[in-house]
């Protein structure tokens, strides 16, 4: 009989599925969604770019300010009235006139009190001259021998004090309509609470078949009639049959719930939403139930269609059942338990629900109208787990001495993810040896280290296997 069963189940290429290997016999959630994005948010890095702007800007302006106008940081601030004088008995060399600046440099230095009291001694000068100008002043700077010219006004001043004082409500202008752009999209924003966040899977996506599921058959069988109803709804509905509301996959985890409904989805190549049970709720009460109203919204508008929800038992557990109560999850459930029971007979939306604890989950969700189906997904036993040896071995090079109906065999009690761990242990035990192929020998310390754990070397002393032997022979002498 050994040898019959060696020939019916032992590896073989050409039970590849369609799609390439894929995971197979249950472990994690199926979703294969893209890793989660980290590093600085793009608000962020807006706010840290708008202030290196403005510091730009500032240390820009207070340069430009020292080191221009009057063309020298020493220069005397001057009244009309002191140049003039001065002019008059002679002692300014030369003039520079740009607009209302006035700059030059005396002959001899002259001592200015400023407002603060204090005096300054110096040759360079500047001012600022009347605003219509003294007709008066080009004759008598004539008069004086004093050499005079004229230089065109820079816009450089003025742009830069206008970029100094738009600037800094441009960019909170920007800001704002970023941050309110931002808070109107998404589904993680104070304005899109009630937005559900149920991943859905394109039907023109690569998805799980049966072909990539083992050691489940008798749950298999009972889903096939929820694929053919998907594929063909006429053919039930023409006989008065009614639509089937909900399958509950119930298991111990790892058997691979959460593949079967991806398997679902993928033989009746319709859209798939997959949402965990504890996104529906949240802190603020009624959003949890505004999540549940739109995620079937969704679903009825690309009816036939596929919700998932993995762990209901977040959401569903009984009510009253505990004197902490949650208001937030008991409304979740109530609209979950309505919208369940008010599908139109015509729409084709089945809900596949999973989870692990089902005598917690309250009873008014397990009547017939709502889950219709329970399916138990239990461990497989050791032709189930050859199955899945052979599917997750597929694309790992074995030994002519690796024998999987006894590595099956040996291995009671695990599940599809425990025996996928298995094969993946072996493959890197194999890689670390720096072998070709994954031989019988990496499979069995594969297996110990999985049951015992790491070995782990102990070196004792004489003195110490002694007292060892001691301590074993006295049980022995008890046991008799």
């Amino acid at each position: 009989m050994d040898a019959q069963a060696h020939y019916m189940f032992q590896r073989n290429p050409n039970d590849a599925g369609p799609n390439g290997p894929q995971r197979v016999g249950g472990g994690g959630n199926g979703n294969g969604g893209p890793p989660s994005r980290s590093g600085m948010s793009v608000l962020v890095r807006t706010l840290v770019i708008i202030a290196i702007v403005l510091l730009g800007w500032y240390l820009f302006q207070y340069f430009f300010s020292q080191g221009s106008g009057d063309g020298s940081s020493d220069a005397l601030e001057i009244p009309y009235s002191t140049f003039y004088d001065e002019v008059t008995s002679g002692n300014v060399r030369d003039v520079v006139f740009q607009g209302q600046d006035v700059t030059g440099n005396f002959k001899d230095s002259v001592a200015v009190t400023d407002a603060t009291g204090a005096k300054k001694t110096g040759k360079t000068f500047h001012f600022t001259q009347l605003t219509n100008g003294d007709p008066n002043l080009t004759t008598l700077l004539n008069k004086n021998n004093v050499a005079y010219q004229a230089k065109p006004v820079s816009d450089n001043g003025l742009l830069l004090t206008i970029l100094i004082n738009i600037l800094p409500w441009a960019a909170l202008i920007i800001l704002f309509f970023f941050v309110i752009r931002r808070a109107t999209q998404g589904q993680q924003n104070i304005f899109s609470f009630g937005k559900s966040k149920a991943k859905m899977v394109l039907e023109d996506r690569p998805s799980t078949t049966f072909a990539d599921v083992a050691g489940v058959d008798e749950a298999k069988n009972d889903l096939i009639e929820i694929v053919d109803f998907l594929k063909t709804p006429q053919k039930f509905q023409r006989l008065g049959g009614k639509i089937p509301r909900g399958v509950l996959l119930v298991g111990p985890p790892g058997t691979g719930k959460t593949l079967l409904a991806r398997a679902v989805a993928g033989e009746a190549s319709v859209p798939f939403f997959t949402i965990s049970g504890s996104e529906f709720v949240e802190v603020l009460v009624g959003v949890g139930a505004s999540r549940v109203r739109d995620l079937f919204d969704q679903a009825k508008k690309t009816s036939p269609s596929i919700i998932f929800i993995d762990e209901i038992d977040a959401v569903g557990r009984q009510r009253g059942s505990s004197i902490n109560s949650n208001d937030e999850r008991e409304q979740t459930l109530n609209q979950l338990l309505v919208e369940m029971d008010g599908f139109d007979a015509r729409q084709a939306v089945v809900v596949i629900a999973a989870t692990n604890r089902p005598d917690g989950l309250d009873k008014a969700l397990m009547r017939p109208g709502r889950f219709d189906r329970r399916v138990t997904v239990d461990r497989p036993d050791w032709n189930g787990r050859l199955a899945i040896l052979k599917i997750h071995t597929r694309n790992v090079p074995l030994s002519r001495d690796v024998d999987l109906i006894s590595i099956a065999r040996g291995t009671p009690g695990m599940v599809g993810a425990d025996l996928a761990n298995l094969v993946n242990e072996s493959a890197l035990l194999a890689a670390r040896r720096n072998l070709d192929s994954v031989t019988q020998a990496c499979f069995s310390e594969a297996i110990d280290k999985i049951l015992i754990g790491a070995e782990r070397p102990l070196i004792l002393g004489e003195e110490d296997l002694n007292v060892v032997a001691y301590h074993e022979g006295g049980h022995l002498w008890l046991a008799c």
